[in-house]
């Protein structure tokens, strides 16, 4: 590891190690976050000058998407050197900076940690690719090639094609799950796992309360390479690809989620709890048992703290019987795991344009739904703009970035519509986001839901997350509580949530049309207020018009 200062002294927020369950965490992508220097790229000192917005906003903590050096080829995703910042975000003094003030203003701070892969400019990389007998020769995955010189099994790319690259130094072939420059480290190297804790290491000396880890069921390979077999037609969702990539036509069950991850899962818990209170989300892309791989790396208190999947990231429409199969499910499976819950993030379409593109009055729609959000059992992590109600950007082929959309355009057309800019001031130049010309254009549509547009409206959907965030703050057991889902017709759902002598009762109307929820016989249900919503309550039944919500408490 190179030589780099630390910071005098790592500031640090009280230690309650449970702090995680039920926090709402705060997506940042920094390239489109704040540019600070007018050169049309985020940075981490533009982060600091929005971070009393954050604050304001009512999280908990923040997540911030990679800045660590790299050759771009993924925006970040492929590292190639994980103890330094990109010199494009700024400085390693920069993020002490960041750590600091996040920690004055009551905000916990989490980075993206991208274990799985690295660039192919990462030294490791270049050292391991350059003979069989080297130091690192086995830092990678490595394969010869089949007789005939194709690649040794069937293994697919998440990006599109073969998840093998042939390299000429070698005369082998290596495993890439993404681009061909993000070769995988090879996870049943101990040396490889010793390593990346040390990286882990560095970032928790310097103040971090925790990680966000990128692609957590990637870590492991079948040693075997056996092929995938192929996933039956009616089995096949596009929840971890676009529906338009063979990728899901396998059933991803040798190059992805293998049980050795356990127990690299339980050496990196037990690193994190050498320090007060650090805690770890992982990503779990697995289109077929999402919610059975969060739970076996949730389970008990010797691995992740919690995991999300991909349930309300995919494309199909949230609904109230979705929702409830959902939450019941992972009750089922993972009975003492914890998930954390999204929407939106950095790689899929916006859910305003995902889901409400149809409904009759979109902005109450998304605060109905960002309510339900934050009310279920699970933390909650929040993108960047979703508290605006941005949409997706539509770009013209030209202004690109995503070698994923560029691979998979028309149809699929990438991730660039939900990275563009963050808008801060409606009038001002690129929005307030930057003085020079942005990485990505500032969507026309957008500036109309600039936060100085929202700011001081009681009706703005940035006005309700604020609120809302308030009111959960005020009922303990909407972060942390159980909850049991009561019967509903339609498109309603209602559930309790308890946290010690606190009973709450959550109502919702996801639909256009009023609906109505029976709370049968038992005891009497106090209103509660604070949240915005006008749904009421006559004798043992709540009424509710069209995207309304009512809240009650137990008496």
């Amino acid at each position: 590891m190179p030589a780099v200062s630390m910071p005098a002294q790592a500031p640090a927020l009280a230690g309650d190690r449970d702090w995680w369950r039920g926090a709402v965490i705060y997506q940042i992508y920094p390239r489109s976050y704040q540019d600070s220097n007018g050169d049309g790229i985020g940075d981490l000192a533009g982060i600091i000058q929005r971070l009393p917005y954050i604050a304001g906003l009512g999280a908990d903590a923040i997540w911030i998407s990679p800045f660590f050096k790299s050759p771009m080829k993924d925006f970040g995703y492929d590292v190639s050197d994980y103890c330094d910042v990109d010199p494009m975000f700024g400085t390693l003094d920069d993020f002490d900076a960041l750590v600091a003030e996040a920690h004055r203003l009551g905000l916990r701070v989490m980075i993206d940690e991208v274990l799985s892969h690295t660039a192919n400019e990462h030294p490791w990389f270049s050292e391991s690719r350059s003979s069989r007998d080297n130091a690192k020769a086995d830092w990678y995955v490595w394969a010869d090639a089949s007789p005939d010189g194709t690649p040794p099994n069937n293994w697919l790319s998440i990006f599109g094609g073969s998840a093998w690259q042939w390299d000429t130094r070698r005369q082998q072939y290596y495993l890439h799950n993404f681009l061909a420059e993000q070769p995988d480290l090879n996870f049943h190297n101990r040396e490889v796992q010793d390593a990346l804790l040390e990286v882990t290491r560095f970032w928790l000396d310097r103040g971090v309360d925790g990680f966000r880890l990128d692609t957590i069921n990637f870590y492991f390979h079948s040693q075997g390479l056996e092929s995938n077999p192929a996933l039956p037609v009616a089995e096949r969702n596009d929840q971890t690809a676009p529906s338009v990539n063979p990728y899901n036509y396998q059933d991803h069950i040798y190059d992805k989620s293998r049980p050795e991850n356990v127990a690299f899962l339980e050496r990196f818990r037990a690193l994190l709890d050498e320090y007060p209170a650090a805690a770890a989300v992982g990503e779990v892309g697995d289109a077929q048992r999402g919610l059975e791989v969060v739970a076996a790396y949730t389970a008990g208190d010797n691995r992740v703290q919690m995991c999300y999947s991909f349930d309300f990231l995919a494309p199909e429409k949230l609904s109230a019987e979705r929702v409830r199969a959902v939450l019941e499910s992972f009750g089922r499976v993972a009975e003492d795991g914890w998930s954390c819950w999204a929407y939106s993030n950095h790689d899929v379409m916006r859910h305003a344009s995902r889901w409400a593109q149809g409904e009759s009055d979109r902005t109450a729609y998304l605060k109905v739904i960002s309510a339900l959000l934050m009310s279920l059992r699970g933390s909650v992590c929040l993108y960047q703009g979703e508290e605006l109600g941005l949409g997706e950007a539509d770009l013209n082929f030209d202004d690109l970035r995503d070698p994923y959309g560029i691979r998979f355009w028309p149809e699929f057309k990438g991730r660039d519509g939900c990275r563009t800019p963050m808008v801060w001031e409606e009038a001002e130049t690129n929005a307030g986001f930057s003085t020079g010309r942005p990485w990505l254009p500032v969507a026309a549509d957008h500036r109309p839901l600039a936060v100085n547009r929202q700011e001081g409206d009681p009706h703005s959907l940035l006005e309700h997350y604020r609120r809302f965030l308030d009111f959960r703050r005020a009922h303990p057991a909407l972060a942390k509580g159980d909850i049991e889902f009561l019967a509903a017709k339609g498109d309603a759902i209602a559930f309790t949530r308890r946290e010690g002598n606190e009973q709450l009762v959550c109502a919702f109307n996801l639909g256009d049309q009023p609906a109505e929820i029976d709370l049968g016989e038992g005891d009497a249900v106090q209103p509660l207020s604070g949240h915005g919503f006008a749904g009421g309550l006559e004798g043992r039944t709540i009424r509710l018009n069209s995207y309304q919500a009512w809240f009650g408490r137990i008496a």
